[in-house]
């Protein structure tokens, strides 16, 4: 084990997988490490963000669904082995949802083979988003304090306030990419009923409202950045699988609102993107205190 060393000495990384959907301006100011998670189609592999994009993704859904996997060993290893010729002392790497990939669990048994970094392995217990603003929120901390102990705090704080809630178009991709969670199906279908889902304490999917509809679910969503925002200040995500004109509205309604403090804007990762299909809005809110 290696000692803890001086604020003087104490050099820290962050580390983060791809279903983050950071833009790479902040990924590249903040010197954050991006882990890709694969997207695997039937005769080819695919880097998730570096070897495809998550339009082209989108695009061709309807040849083929390709599965998602996560990131391969090689490039995890090869992440921690620039750190260390970095001489970076600490690593706090934080991850998309236990609950959805096996991403969290890889990391972590490939950091023990890294001794001479200490290394703190996070499962955020959410995606996309609010994984990003769990990211940004401890790359922030570590500008203002080299005390590690205090960047892992800020992100614990971060990940357990994060709340996301997703519009989408249909459950079939939820179902063939085996992610339905506790989000119950076949009946809605029938009814047009386009349910609201969120991720729970295990960091899976469940339903938070079912609404008839893709208008109805749109102007709900619209209801609940409102809802959080009359409750306080608040940095607040938007994110769209293939629906950017649906989303860009909702932007609209959190860039005008006061409590509103910071208001990010992106698409979402393919890895996350070929679970829900086309059509996702997500909204993503990071109470302040």
């Amino acid at each position: 084990m290696v000692e803890q060393l001086n604020a003087k000495e104490t050099k820290i990384a962050i580390v983060t997988d791809s279903a983050c959907d950071l833009e790479p301006e902040l990924i590249q100011e903040y010197g954050i490490e991006v882990i890709p998670l694969q997207i695997v189609y039937s005769d080819r592999e695919y880097r998730d963000r570096i070897d495809i994009t998550p339009q082209e993704v989108y695009d061709s859904l309807e040849i083929e669904v390709p599965k998602t996997s996560l990131p391969s060993p090689a490039d995890i290893q090869a992440v921690f082995r620039r750190l260390q010729e970095q001489n970076v002392t600490h690593v706090l790497a934080l991850h998309l949802s236990s609950g959805l990939s096996g991403t969290c669990q890889a990391v972590s048994l490939i950091a023990r083979d890294f001794k001479d970094m200490i290394i703190e392995v996070i499962d955020t217990k959410t995606l996309s988003m609010g994984l990003g603003l769990t990211v940004l929120e401890a790359a922030r901390e570590c500008r203002r304090s080299l005390d590690f102990e205090r960047v892992v705090a800020a992100a614990k704080r971060a990940a357990e306030k994060m709340k996301g809630y997703y519009v989408i178009s249909t459950l079939e991709y939820l179902k063939k990419g085996g992610r339905i969670g506790y989000v119950a199906g076949t009946i809605g279908e029938l009814l047009n009923l386009k349910p609201i889902i969120s991720i729970n304490e295990e960091g899976k999917y469940y339903t938070f409202a079912k609404v008839r509809g893709r208008e109805q679910s749109l102007r709900r969503l619209k209801q609940i950045l409102l809802d959080h925002l009359q409750e306080s200040m608040a940095i607040v995500a938007i994110v769209h699988g293939g629906s950017e004109t649906e989303a860009r509205d909702l932007e609209k309604v959190a860039k005008e609102h006061p409590n509103a403090k910071e208001v990010f804007f992106g698409q979402i990762s393919p890895a996350l993107g070929v679970h829900t299909g086309p059509g996702l809005v997500g909204l993503i809110v990071h109470p302040q205190d």
